[in-house]
């Protein structure tokens, strides 16, 4: 199956990576796993302080869905359970051993039990509602990306290189979970051939093409009623490593990116490593503020140096901060390197990477229907409409409109070019909670 996609944009960023060479392997002092990663759980804490603890060792579960867990990505002493206002489990923190040991999983348990007890089915998404998936629907289908089209993003096949053989454990398993179909989308840049398994859907297009959302409504929607997973290929290849061997891979490759990184490289390190074991060393000199963002610009987190890398991201971007500038006319400069989707800058002509920092640059202001949003989100819905009927809490409005589609990222390409400067991913984060707290 072949899909072109014509609506979106690929923002052009200073800051983007020249080699996908590994540059340095870190062991960060500390890692953490924070609960709000994974919306839909309602977590409550497996381990408590100075416990020690294997990598794939359940440190959370659900509390509707006690076999559901989440558990750590590496072997080590349990630092702290961190909470919050009303005991809101913030995050846990672990302090990695020398030598790192993985537990053993029950390869014997049926697919579910499997992917719930390993932390697997924590770390994929259900549509609707862009939640961890609950164990009691069956999929109509599985839809895995491989692409990975963000904005300064490695490509995702410099993290599946020499684990051909782990996709497709891991594609023929999750056939077995589901009455349909294992799409596996991929771009132009795949060289691992048919992963055997999963059906190959050939995707071409600017971004968001690597948004799962977009890939099913080009595949085969979701309807009221139905449900389907999302999952990217390095989560598929974690699988096919638990079917294979029976534990838990928990390193990753990470994208360090941005106009204020000195050198844009990739670093091997583990889940939700301390960002500053990723970025200390490794930025420019400066004398104004900078953002650290877990992710990338569109969808990531900002977090400071004593932060975290969030799930599911495998990069991290630095860009300025912004608070410092004293720019004549401000947002309305004219000025050739500001960055924009609008004719009326020059800038917008000119096939040159920017710098742009963190300012919102304009005021927040009621919605303007213009049809703005269609022209970046390659979907079959009116996105200006879903918005208001959200906004509204219009349940039957939100359903007819296709929020069963959509997911807070199929609106962040839309949010960036917004002229209303509204915060469309936390209104549709918002809805897919009302609603699914309302008709659930």
């Amino acid at each position: 199956m072949n899909i072109k996609i014509k609506k979106g944009l690929d923002l052009r960023l200073a800051g983007a990576l020249t080699d996908t060479a590994i540059a340095a392997r870190v062991m960060p002092d500390s890692v953490a796993v924070i609960p709000d990663d994974f919306p839909g759980l309602a977590p409550k804490p497996e381990v408590k302080e100075g416990d020690k603890v294997l990598a794939g060792q359940p440190l959370l579960r659900d509390k509707t869905y006690e076999t559901l867990k989440v558990v750590s990505p590496v072997s080590g002493t349990v630092r702290a359970v961190v909470r919050g206002e009303r005991r809101k489990i913030e995050r846990v923190v672990i302090e990695p051993d020398a030598e790192q040991k993985s537990a053993t999983a029950d390869s014997a348990q049926s697919a579910i039990d499997l992917l719930c007890a390993s932390g697997m089915l924590a770390m994929m998404r259900q549509r609707p509602y862009d939640i961890v998936p609950r164990p009691d629907r069956q999929p109509r289908d599985i839809f895995v990306t491989a692409i990975d089209s963000a904005p300064l993003a490695a490509p995702m096949t410099a993290s599946l290189a020499g684990k051909k053989d782990l996709l497709e454990a891991g594609a023929r398993f999750l056939a077995s979970a589901t009455t349909g179909k294992v799409y596996l989308s991929v771009a132009d840049d795949w060289s691992l051939g048919d992963i055997d398994g999963a059906e190959m859907v050939h995707v071409q297009g600017p971004h968001p093409v690597g948004n799962a959302g977009v890939q099913i409504a080009n595949i085969a929607p979701v309807n009221k009623g139905e449900t389907v997973w999302t999952l990217d290929a390095v989560t598929l290849a974690r699988i096919g490593r638990i079917v294979t061997d029976g534990t838990f891979d928990g390193s990753t490759l990470v994208a360090l990116t941005g106009s204020e990184v000195e050198k844009p490289c990739m670093i091997e390190t583990v889940m939700g490593a301390q960002l500053s074991a990723i970025v200390g060393g490794r930025l420019k000199k400066a004398d104004h503020h900078v953002r650290i963002i877990s992710g990338n610009v569109l969808t990531g987190t900002a977090e400071d140096a004593d932060g975290y890398l969030r799930f599911p991201y495998r990069q991290v971007t630095v860009i300025p901060e912004g608070d410092d500038v004293d720019e004549f006319m401000g947002w309305a400069s004219l000025s050739p390197s500001k960055m924009s989707t609008s004719h009326t800058f020059p800038g917008h002509f000119l096939r040159k990477a920017f710098s742009p920092d963190a300012r919102l640059l304009g005021g927040r202001r009621a919605m303007i229907m213009s049809g703005q949003y269609d022209k970046y989100m390659p979907m079959d819905i009116m996105a200006e409409y879903l918005l208001k009927a959200i906004i509204a809490r219009d349940i039957e409005g939100m359903e007819q409109l296709g929020i069963y589609e959509v997911a807070p990222e199929d609106f962040a390409l839309a949010e960036y070019a917004d002229t209303s400067k509204m915060p469309l991913q936390q209104i549709v984060r918002d809805g897919l909670d009302y609603l699914r707290k309302e008709t659930e």
